[in-house]
């Protein structure tokens, strides 16, 4: 596992290379160096972003109601998600870390904890389906877009739906319990079976929020469909203080564009080097010059660092500001 770990970074790193080599590094630096405040409003965006993730995340907790349990999710959520942009896990590293902050300062349950991140994680990706496919469309009636990029991005947009009805669909009848079952129904294991347990108490979860809480599902997809837009914002901003602006549609097509493929990289570290490639590619359609792109990637890697610093800096505050084992 470490060795494939290095590799994928390797490769992130030799793609990355390859990339700078190509283009006009220093001219890139110089273009968000001159993008001034510009920066500070990008940032304030992904803020603005972060704050719905959070409120779409406390839908699928039926113990965090109020703006108390929003703080303290906001602030697990920041640490967690620190531990996500760092961890080559598909997004998926720093959820462990949130249900032992849940756990150890607010007394969350760890079974509450995984099925409320799993859920919100779902509803995420759902949204996404509905982000993604609105860029694809916007791609068929797009001059600019070659058919070689459409039949790439209808490939990956359907290996995505596909996986995606498949994760929500496990959830929602209860499959990944029956299929452990299967193989815990022959021969005496004791943890085996504490395991299905476990697994079919968060599935109860799962049916008991989508069956029984249909306005929160809807209202979190909601939120979770508007950080995606949100995106859409940023990208435009970003190019508008670049000093090469684009429309709306245009901007969307490139953001649709990048997730799809940190969505189909999610094995890199920060999907490095990729997350870059594809920025040179779509903003050299929109604005003539790939050195846009390269700068968009940039200030995209500025904002990640700075919010990752934010929450290992948070893992800090936490404990002076929380006693561990906090009852609800």
């Amino acid at each position: 596992m470490k060795f494939a770990r290095i590799l994928f970074l390797l490769l992130g790193v030799a793609l990355l290379a390859a990339i700078i080599a190509n283009t006009d590094l220093r001219e890139a630096f110089a273009l968000v160096g001159q993008m001034s405040w510009g920066v500070a409003i990008v940032l304030v965006l992904f803020f603005i972003s972060f704050l719905g993730d959070v409120f779409a995340w406390q839908l699928t907790l039926s113990t965090s109601a109020g703006m108390t349990w929003y703080g303290r999710l906001w602030l697990v959520r920041i640490v967690g998600e620190a531990f996500n942009y760092t961890i080559p896990a598909g997004g998926m590293g720093g959820e462990p870390v949130k249900a032992v902050l849940l756990k150890r300062y607010f007394g969350i349950d760890y079974d509450d904890a995984i099925a409320s991140l799993v859920m919100v994680k779902t509803i995420n990706l759902i949204a996404l389906i509905a982000f993604l496919s609105i860029g694809f469309a916007l791609m068929q009636f797009s001059s600019a877009i070659e058919s070689a990029y459409r039949n790439v991005a209808a490939i990956g947009l359907t290996v995505l739906i596909v996986a995606i009805s498949a994760f929500f669909v496990v959830q929602r009848f209860g499959l990944l319990s029956s299929v452990a079952a299967l193989f815990t129904r022959h021969g005496n294991r004791p943890w085996a079976a504490c395991a299905v347990d476990k697994i079919q108490d968060v599935e109860t979860r799962f049916k008991k929020f989508y069956d029984g809480n249909a306005a929160k599902f809807i209202g979190a997809l909601g939120v979770a469909f508007a950080v995606w837009c949100v995106g859409v914002a940023e990208i435009y901003a970003t190019l508008y203080f670049l000093g090469y602006p684009v429309s709306l549609s245009e901007a969307w097509m490139i953001e649709a564009a990048a997730q799809l493929i940190r969505s189909g990289t999610f094995f890199i570290p920060a999907s490095l080097g990729a997350q870059e490639g594809i920025f040179v590619v779509m903003c050299g359609i929109f604005t003539g010059t790939p050195v846009s792109g390269l700068a968009t990637a940039l200030v995209r890697r500025i904002r990640e660092i700075t919010w990752v610093a934010a929450g290992f800096l948070c893992s800090v505050v936490l404990p002076k500001i929380w006693k561990p084992r906090l009852t609800v």
